[in-house]
């Protein structure tokens, strides 16, 4: 990612110093993809930082955690006040919170920056969620609003607020990605239950989705792997690939901040839990020899129907699972005084990044429209598309269950619509049981919100 954003900035008209710990591959890149262009070389650090025009632009593209200190340990006795470091890797957001203080006393500015979009979109216009200093921004905006994807004439990039505020919004974002992809395996598992298409089927399915309001990057690229063949088996590819996901960690990340602020955030959690569950592979074997399945009659439903009951349902859980990661940069943009603006968010996902889809026009429109929105879903366009799909959405997860296929992610974000329109929930009974054993009072439905009660069970 690094060596494309760099080709990536030249091709804007921007001169670029690059510098790589191992002088071996600075070389190889100035003499092979670099060849030719605007791009300096350099062998030392202290060459690069006096290549760089002042006040000095500093991007580092290096492993998250100790890497990204011991790098800012070596820049900052080469660099002056005013000068700018950008860790552009996936880092903690607590851990920028603290870089950024610790340099801010050097007088040097830091950003920390989400960058999404893989390498492709590294090279041809990636998103990007920067946080820092609004003084430091000025001096960045000209180059990242330049070099960055554009969605409906907007460029995909808004300074996101002060120092771990970019770093935060990238973490909700691969938090939401989770649960996109996990959506589409479990539509992709229900399927395979019920109407068992072959892969090239699936192929044409997913197209047809990527035609209508499911059109996205995740959904388009699906539909792509359904159609690619393994060399060695004659095989469709997908069906030779071990169901063991692997995870970096900004999954777990966002799901446990969202813990620690008690905020929802079922379906993101269902897929973090999913990928977990997968990886126990060896485990799941043995354990599919001893468990008993279910007494599953054959499907025998329309094609047709169920494939509708899907999407709609795939639908359904992905606002959901939005509107939850929204809820979260919300509490967290409280939290740490962010001021973030959830239009300039979702405008800048609607395009470069992984999770880029045409219904983050309408998320978009949604919070511009009405910045206090406490809640994607209760939104009128959005409240409309889960009032058409609810029935469809139910079908496809009742389905699931009677078929003994798991869609954790599915049913978590029905759980959450069922609890958050519900206007009351067993919780009495859990307040009840809490103080019955802990003394730990409850609220009365009869009496002002506030007073607190408690009853002596032991008579």
């Amino acid at each position: 990612m690094g060596e494309n954003l760099v080709l990536n900035m030249e091709s804007r008209g921007f001169r670029v110093a690059v510098y790589n710990r191992t002088a071996s591959v600075t070389e190889r890149f100035a003499g092979g993809r670099g060849r030719g262009k605007n791009i300096i070389p350099c062998l030392t650090l202290g060459e690069f930082v006096e290549t760089l025009a002042r006040p000095r632009k500093v991007q580092i593209m290096v492993k998250a955690g100790a890497p990204v200190d011991a790098v800012i340990g070596q820049l900052l006795p080469l660099l002056e006040m005013g000068d700018i470091i950008i860790d552009g890797g996936n880092s903690l957001w607590t851990d920028t919170q603290r870089r950024e203080r610790a340099l801010r006393e050097h007088g040097i500015h830091f950003f920390g920056v989400g960058v999404s979009g893989g390498e492709e979109g590294a090279l041809k216009g990636p998103s990007i969620m920067p946080g820092g200093s609004a003084e430091g921004w000025k001096a960045l905006e000209p180059i990242y609003t330049k070099i960055v994807a554009v969605a409906e004439g907007e460029p995909c990039c808004r300074h996101m607020g002060p120092d771990g505020a970019g770093h935060y919004v990238k973490m909700v974002h691969n938090g939401i990605e989770y649960g996109d992809m996990q959506l589409i395996c479990e539509a992709y598992a229900i399927l395979q239950a019920t109407v068992t298409p072959t892969a090239d089927e699936f192929a044409a399915i997913f197209s047809e989705w990527n035609k209508e309001e499911l059109d996205s990057f995740l959904i388009e690229i699906t539909a792509n792997i359904f159609r690619r063949k393994d060399p060695e088996s004659g095989k469709a590819l997908v069906d030779v690939i071990l169901d063991k996901a692997g995870q970096k960690g900004t999954g777990k990340w966002t799901v446990g901040h969202a813990v620690e602020m008690g905020v929802p955030l079922s379906v993101i959690g269902s897929a973090v839990e999913a990928r977990i569950l997968s990886s126990m592979k060896s485990e799941r074997v043995a354990a599919s020899e001893i468990l008993p399945p279910p007494d599953i009659p054959e499907w025998s439903g329309d094609r047709n129907s169920m494939i509708a009951a899907v999407k709609d349902a795939l639908y359904a859980s992905k606002i959901i699972s939005y509107a939850q990661g929204f809820v979260q940069l919300g509490a967290a943009s409280e939290l740490y005084g962010w001021n973030l603006n959830f239009g300039d968010i979702s405008s800048i996902w609607r395009g470069g990044c992984i999770i880029r889809a045409r219904f983050l026009n309408r998320i978009t429109d949604a919070y511009r429209n009405n910045p206090e929105l406490k809640n994607l879903i209760l939104d009128p366009y959005f409240r409309n598309i889960i009032a058409e799909t609810q029935s469809n959405w139910r079908t496809a997860v009742q389905t699931a269950v009677g078929q003994g296929v798991a869609v954790p992610a599915f049913g978590a974000a029905l759980a959450y619509f069922d609890s958050y329109r519900s206007r009351r929930l067993p919780a009495n009974v859990l307040q009840a049981q809490r103080d019955y054993f802990g003394a730990h009072t409850y609220e009365r439905t009869d009496k002002p919100a506030g007073e607190f009660f408690h009853t002596e069970w032991f008579d």
